[in-house]
């Protein structure tokens, strides 16, 4: 025998001869409620899976001969197999700490009694306020034991308001004296429910209306009053409007980055009135002249009952001269994503749910295609995660099987999460996946041709990757498109067949996403491809 074998026999010696009360235990032989309990009461925690496993073959025991252990042997499992927190034991993550900064709240369920009021409360925790993800981790113990469950009906969430009487009436009088007013409205409008509310705004105060991302269908993007999107890559008219109004009306908008370009100049002619929910967006990135916080929905009702109807009709024509005068505008010789979206747009009235990656299309999708409801333009907003779409997509054909859904997204991000089209064909959904493929990481590409001398790094995607095959080794139906008249018999026949399809768009690689404003600069410095013509 080898000397490491006679090691290794010498220690399983010791070990056996050691105590039990001094070493793991395990269930074999115990064939008694009373052996169970003296082997439970001997044991101590040893960092060993045999804990593990003797816990659980306890607990099948139960199990199986219910009725036979009284609720304080279940207690004695929980504490054994709790103690295995901390102890950095198998697949042990720390997801509580890990999770805080993105949470509103953590839990940690040790004992299935609290499990149903947990859950309970970081429902109520998600959703009131500024709704936010509550992380519950529940122990695995807990996910296999039983206890009496007691039904409870839930209240609705209570549309709450921090603010008085005195500071309402502030709001509406400094609305009364305003010559030039504009409404910036962000994702808060659709959280809350409130684009009834926000159309009534917009009409009693007689004033045009710009949108955020995330904002998309809390306003009938049909309407006269509506200008587009605010920012880095808002329109001219909503820019250049915001720049020169004398009250802006924020509702439900934090003044990102992306909005504000540069903040020292962000409406630097305006009063400036923000209405949020929470309270921690008030003066966070730009000062306000007034606020109310609430509930968006509540907030405007009461405070359109306290208005009066505005007329603006010089400023409202000065926004339409805007708007005729720097419409968006696109290379329309060949294929591109606007010339897409709006096809899109047309095939299907504008009554289809879009849904984003991140990126040129993204832009592009929010620009040319016409929301007119909430909850029908789903992107990962701020964050600007690649791989949202698709994922997004199935679920929205899911919560909407009446629906057309369809995820819009270029050929970088879609390698992230394009393994998904697998599920979409496993149970037949119906979504229809666009690839806006112009074989390079375009945004990026933009920012580098136009700010970075065309230093070109790590942004050329051209390799052999088919994603129409990809798509029917997937189970998919597959579309090819590289001329404009192929777009709408593509859409056309996606929708008609009712189940996944991709379509793959062949776009030049160096289309730009137009207008834009460099960053850090303020609004009022937007500029399109006409400029950069002139400029050249």
């Amino acid at each position: 025998m080898s000397t490491e074998k006679k090691k290794e026999q010498q220690l399983l010696e010791e070990l056996s001869a050691q105590p039990a009360a001094r070493s793991s235990y395990s269930t074999a032989g115990l064939s008694s409620r009373r052996e169970v309990e003296n082997a439970l009461a001997k044991a101590e925690y040893s960092p060993s899976q045999s804990v593990t496993d003797a816990a659980a073959d306890l607990k099948n025991w139960q199990q199986n001969r219910p009725g036979q252990y009284e609720s304080a042997y279940q207690g004695r499992i929980e504490d054994l197999i709790g103690q295995l927190l901390g102890r950095d034991s198998f697949q042990e993550v720390d997801i509580a700490g890990v999770t805080m900064p993105i949470t509103k709240h953590g839990y940690i369920v040790k004992n299935v009694e609290i499990l149903a009021d947990t859950i309970r409360k970081a429902f109520h925790i998600a959703r009131s306020g500024r709704p936010g993800p509550v992380l519950i981790d529940i122990t695995k113990d807990v996910t296999a034991a039983t206890c009496e469950y007691t039904p409870v009906t839930i209240q609705p969430e209570e549309r709450v308001t921090r603010y008085t009487r005195e500071e309402l009436m502030l709001v509406a009088e400094m609305i009364h004296k305003a010559k030039k007013p504009y409404i910036y409205l962000g994702g808060g409008a659709i959280i809350s429910g409130a684009s009834a509310e926000v159309a009534e705004f917009a009409e009693l105060i007689d004033a045009p209306v710009c949108d955020t991302l995330m904002g998309k269908g809390a306003f009938d993007g049909r309407s006269e009053r509506y200008t587009g999107m605010i920012g880095m890559h808002g329109t001219k008219t909503s820019n250049l409007g915001v720049s020169e109004c004398d009250l802006l009306v924020a509702l439900g908008a934090r003044f990102s980055d992306r909005v504000t370009g540069n903040p020292k100049k962000f409406a630097e002619n305006a009063r400036i009135i923000q209405l949020d929910v929470d309270a921690a967006e008030i003066n966070k990135n730009i000062r306000v002249d007034a606020s109310l916080v609430g509930d968006l929905k509540k907030t405007l009702t009461e405070l359109n009952a306290c208005l009066s109807k505005q007329e603006h009709p010089e400023w409202m024509a000065h926004i339409m001269e805007l708007k005729e005068k720097y419409p968006l505008k696109y290379d329309d010789e060949n294929l591109s994503c606007p010339y897409i979206m709006q096809e899109i747009d047309r095939v299907t009235n504008g009554e289809a749910i879009i849904t984003t990656d991140v990126g040129q299309h993204q832009m592009w999708a929010a620009q040319y295609y016409h929301y007119t409801k909430p909850r029908t333009f789903l992107s990962s907003g701020g964050l600007g995660t690649m791989g949202y779409g698709l994922g997004a997509c199935i679920g929205a054909q899911i919560g909407q099987p009446d629906k057309v859904c369809i995820n819009i997204a270029g050929d970088g991000c879609f390698r992230m999460n394009m393994n998904e089209l697998a599920t979409a064909s496993r149970y037949n959904i119906p979504i229809i996946q666009v690839v806006i493929n112009n074989q390079v990481l375009g945004m990026v590409r933009q920012w580098q041709t136009l700010f970075y001398g065309k230093r070109y790094s790590q942004t050329v995607l051209k390799d052999k990757v088919d994603f129409c095959k990809v798509a029917e080794g997937l189970g998919c139906t597959a579309i090819r498109v590289t001329k404009k008249e192929e777009v709408a018999p593509a859409i056309e026949k996606a929708i008609a067949l009712k189940a996944p399809v991709l379509i793959e768009c062949m776009i030049p690689e160096d289309d730009k996403v137009f207008p834009m404003v460099p960053a850090g600069a303020p609004i009022s410095e937007v500029f399109d491809g006409d400029d950069l013509k002139r400029q050249s």
